[in-house]
C-alpha cells in the first residue's frame, strides 16, 4: 500500500490522482498506524512549515513516518513535505521539522520575485546519477520540472545533494539518503516527468 499522508495541508489529492493516472493506487490517511503499516509513504504538501511541524507531532504522524524511515521503506516528500525532513525553516523559527536530513529550509535571497513559480530545469548531480528513481524521470541527466516555492533547502551535506534547480543561482531541489527522497518541485504537476517519477517510486525496491 503506498500511504499518503492527510496532515492538514493542500495539493494531497492531486498527488493520488498522479498516482493512480500511473497505474499505482494509493491511500490518503490521517491514521499514524496506516502510516507505520504502509510499504511506502509519500508526504506532499502546500502550506506553512510551522503549522503543518506542529500538526505532524501532535496528531503522531510525524513519529509514524520515522518508523517507516528507520524500517527502510521508502517515504518520499513533496514540496512542504520534503522540507519538512529537515529540522528548521525560516518560514517558522523555532517550529521543529522531522530532522530526518541535515541542513535548512531558508527563503530565496535575490532580486528576482519571490515565490518560484514555473517550469525550471533541473539537473543531476552526483549523488543522484545512480539513483534507482532518478535514472528514469532525469534520463538525460536533466529535466523540467513545475517549482512552486519561496524556500528551499540549503547546507545539506553533498552527498544528499541529488539535484539542483537555478533561480538566480542553484539550489538543492532533489535530496536525500537511503529510502528518503525529497523533491521541492510538484511532480504531480510536471507532466510526464513528473509522473515517470512518481512511477519509479512506487516501483522502487530499495
Amino acid at each position: 500500500m503506498i500511504a499518503v499522508v492527510d496532515y492538514g495541508v493542500n495539493n494531497l489529492r492531486s498527488v493520488t490522482r498522479a498516482l493512480a493516472a500511473c497505474g499505482h493506487a494509493a491511500t490518503l490517511t490521517a491514521d499514524p498506524d496506516r502510516v507505520r503499516s504502509a510499504e511506502r509513504v509519500l508526504l506532499p504538501g502546500v502550506g506553512n512549515f510551522g503549522q503543518a511541524a506542529a500538526t505532524l507531532a501532535a496528531s503522531g504522524l510525524g513519529d509514524a513516518l520515522g518508523e517507516v524511515v528507520r524500517a527502510s521503506r521508502p517515504v518520499m516528500g513533496i514540496c512542504l513535505g520534503m522540507q519538512l525532513f529537515f529540522a528548521r525553516s525560516e518560514e517558522a523559527p523555532g517550529a521543529a521539522g522531522l530532522r530526518l536530513l541535515e541542513g535548512e529550509v531558508v527563503r530565496f535571497r535575490t532580486g528576482r520575485p519571490v515565490p518560484h513559480v514555473g517550469w525550471a530545469g533541473v539537473t543531476l548531480a552526483p549523488a543522484g546519477r545512480s539513483h534507482p528513481v532518478l535514472a528514469g524521470a532525469l534520463a538525460g541527466g536533466s529535466e523540467y520540472f513545475y517549482h512552486v516555492h519561496s524556500y528551499h533547502p540549503a547546507g545539506v551535506p553533498e552527498s544528499a545533494v541529488l539535484a539542483r534547480g537555478e533561480y538566480d543561482g542553484p539550489f538543492p531541489t532533489v535530496v536525500g539518503r537511503d529510502h528518503l527522497l525529497g523533491v521541492q518541485f510538484h511532480p504531480e504537476k510536471s507532466q510526464r516527468a513528473g509522473l515517470a517519477l512518481l512511477d519509479a517510486f512506487a516501483r522502487w525496491r530499495p
